[in-house]
């Protein structure tokens, strides 16, 4: 019986290739991968923006509790964020783990941990007034063409330490070191009427003492003191006009530090026919704002402000 004839390898031409690995299976492929890694980055895209919105929502029942003074009931902070309580204790566990909160066992109220204080102390360590009001300086000198100067209170009065000059200023016998007083200067009637320190009445009452005539006609004449201080208090900043330089006005306001206390104090002057002093004038009211921007960043929490809920940001989260 003859065996059949094996047959002969077949030429490469005529083979058939494999459907699997060929070109144009691998097209065909490709639409499923690009559809699968559009997909993949899609997910990825969500989760990450879902992390960001989740850390924001975190930051701001953090920052509403410190807004809140620091305690605050559930749903008293849930309303001030504008989320619902449900939400806001999700987050309140999270911040409780991380020791940035804590909740009181009797009240149940939530409170700043020690986490929060530890950050908190750290940037009060930071926060130095001179540094913080320079860069208002010098958006004041800029804006409104005016001398500009921050001082704080020294061992022998107002001490200027920054002094900021226009293009063409005007001539002032005021200096960096130079002292104001307290009675005849916007600046030293500032601190006179919001710091409530013993050594500063005495530097005023003295400063009264050795005033001649003309200048103790300016004030009241039962009171001289303590009407000044009164009006200070009453309008939170203080303005002069020909008192303590002749033809120069000034307007100041103070700098608060996170305990509430002035620190510094912010002044604007010029020639008193070309300079409005007044406190509500352009001058007077960018300087406010400027000291309050400034406060804040020392850590100043405005009690008037301090329950205002927080502007919205987009909506909910």
């Amino acid at each position: 019986m003859k065996t059949a004839p094996v047959p002969a390898s077949i030429p490469e031409s005529l083979a058939v290739a494999d459907p699997a690995s060929s070109p144009a299976s691998a097209m065909a492929s490709k639409p499923g991968r690009t559809a699968k890694s559009a997909t993949t980055a899609a997910t990825a895209t969500r989760e990450r923006r879902q992390r960001v919105q989740s850390a924001q929502t975190g930051m701001a029942v953090l920052k509403g509790l410190a807004r809140l003074g620091g305690r605050a009931s559930l749903t008293g902070l849930a309303a001030y964020v504008g989320e619902s309580p449900a939400k806001v204790h999700r987050y309140l566990v999270s911040l409780i783990e991380e020791g940035l909160v804590t909740q009181d066992a009797l009240t149940q109220q939530y409170r700043l941990g020690p986490e929060a204080m530890m950050i908190g102390a750290a940037a009060m360590r930071q926060a130095d007034p001179v540094r913080i009001a320079e860069p208002a300086l010098v958006r004041l000198r800029e804006q409104l063409e005016v001398t500009t100067f921050v001082a704080v209170m020294g061992n022998k009065g107002p001490t200027i330490i920054r002094f900021e000059e226009p293009g063409l200023p005007v001539t002032v016998n005021a200096r960096v070191g130079s002292v104001m007083p307290l009675l005849w200067s916007s600046t030293g009637r500032v601190f006179l009427g919001l710091l409530e320190d013993t050594r500063v009445l005495a530097l005023a009452e003295e400063e009264l003492a050795h005033a001649d005539a003309s200048l103790r006609a300016q004030l009241d004449a039962a009171d001289p003191i303590g009407e000044l201080r009164r009006r200070v208090q009453a309008m939170r900043c203080a303005s002069v006009k020909d008192t303590n330089l002749k033809g120069i006005s000034a307007v100041s306001a103070p700098l608060f530090d996170h305990t509430g206390k002035v620190c510094a104090v912010l002044t604007a002057l010029g020639a008193t026919g070309g300079f409005d002093a007044s406190p509500d004038g352009p001058i007077g009211e960018a300087l406010r704002r400027e000291a309050a921007t400034a406060s804040a960043l020392l850590g100043y929490l405005d009690a008037a402000a301090a329950h205002a809920p927080p502007a919205a940001t987009g909506g909910k989260r």
